[in-house]
């Protein structure tokens, strides 16, 4: 029989919203029982958490730092085997290399720090563990993105000539952060959220987006960032012109003040005979057109997928999946490659590479819409 993996949390706690999104993807194949965590910094809170959870009150921890501990202690067979990281930005770095030097492995919220040097102590200390480490770019797991990029990979549509990314919310439209929303609250706060708000919260969903279904790598970025809420201390409003490694040219938007929109996560991407189209509100239809024949649309489920796109399906033809499904999709990766089940390839599921590329997409986009430079150089490329 499968081994069932035991997982631990830090952060998440009561009235969090990814937290509750990272349990239910874990648990939705069977490959992760959530077993303990350190759920809030409140001890109140933290206590509540871990009882609505069913957590036995001796692994409810007070902290991050008596969890390892308590969990090093207890004989293999019983302790957690990964770190799920689902806090504010500013702790993820610390907290992942002190999991993994404590020989566990973690699958951590993005971003994956607050500078490519955290980012790259991050990447030394799984090396020097030799744990696995895995960041939530959750629209990766989706099936028709895995569909688009077999599509572009095989050549369906020659030469990759634009790709174009969108990620359009409306959620920060009023000065909320400062109206005691807890959510937005840290994420316009520099010290928690780090170089960029809007743009480290969803410009990098968009990047790794676009990088990992085109195949391609950008090398040259031309950026503005806005603030439109008077008073906030971070983006709300991107804007990047991007050039890629094959010539190509491309265009990210991400906007957290389109007010009215809920989560336009789109893509777009063109070669020299057709493109395609993916929307994450209609994440089931892949709109793919051409010069020489009608528009086709592709269905998850449906006839012709390729065989990766098929692994990440559970449903017949019809039957919508969709957000929780992409992230248990990438937690189902993380487990087998720790089993050894089905290793299968570097990019099963977004790892240190995406992490350091999207940091230093962080670190570019600001410097360049910091200066009077037209583009700016993305130096960072994997094994850099």
């Amino acid at each position: 029989m499968k081994r069932t993996l035991q997982l631990a949390m830090v952060g998440g706690g009561e009235g969090a919203f990814i937290g509750a999104i990272h349990r239910a993807a874990a648990a939705l194949d069977g490959d992760w029982r959530l077993v303990a965590g350190a759920f809030s910094s409140d001890p109140a809170r933290n206590r509540r958490s871990g009882d609505m959870l069913g957590i036995a009150p001796a692994r409810t921890y007070a902290s991050l730092e008596a969890m390892l501990a308590a969990e090093s202690a207890l004989p293999e067979a019983e302790r957690v085997d990964a770190v799920s990281i689902v806090t504010p930005n500013h702790l993820h770095a610390p907290m992942a290399i002190a999991a993994l030097d404590a020989g566990f492995h973690v699958f951590c919220e993005k971003p994956m720090a607050l500078s490519t040097a955290e980012a790259q102590e991050i990447a030394q200390a799984a090396a020097r563990s030799g744990r696995h480490f895995a960041l939530a770019f959750t629209y990766s797991g989706y099936p028709l993105i895995e569909e688009a990029r077999a599509r572009v990979a095989r050549g369906d549509f020659g030469k990759v000539r634009l790709v174009q990314v969108e990620y359009s919310q409306g959620w920060l439209s009023q000065p909320i952060d400062r109206d005691g929303n807890k959510q937005a609250e840290w994420r316009t706060d520099p010290a928690r959220a780090g170089l960029g708000g809007c743009l480290g919260d969803i410009g990098t969903h968009a990047f790794h987006l676009a990088e990992h279904v085109s195949g391609l790598r950008v090398e040259q970025l031309c950026a503005d960032l806005a603030t439109h809420v008077s008073g906030r201390q971070l983006d709300d409003d991107v804007s990047v012109l991007l050039r890629l490694d094959n010539g190509a040219r491309g265009v990210l938007k991400a906007t957290q003040v389109a007010a009215g929109d809920e989560n336009g996560l789109k893509l777009r991407i063109h070669g020299e005979a057709g493109g395609l189209e993916w929307s994450q509100m209609e994440p089931n239809s892949l709109v793919l057109r051409w010069l020489d024949r009608p528009m086709e649309t592709v269905r998850s489920g449906g006839p012709g997928l390729a065989p990766s796109t098929l692994q990440r399906l559970r449903t017949p033809a019809g039957h919508p999946e969709g957000y929780i499904e992409a992230f248990a999709n990438l937690y189902r990766a993380f487990a087998a490659r720790i089993l050894g089940d089905a290793p299968g390839p570097d990019d099963a599921f977004p790892s240190i590479a995406a992490g350091l590329r999207t940091m230093a997409f962080v670190e570019s986009v600001v410097a360049n819409a910091g200066s009077d430079s037209k583009w700016t150089q993305l130096e960072f490329t994997p094994g850099s």
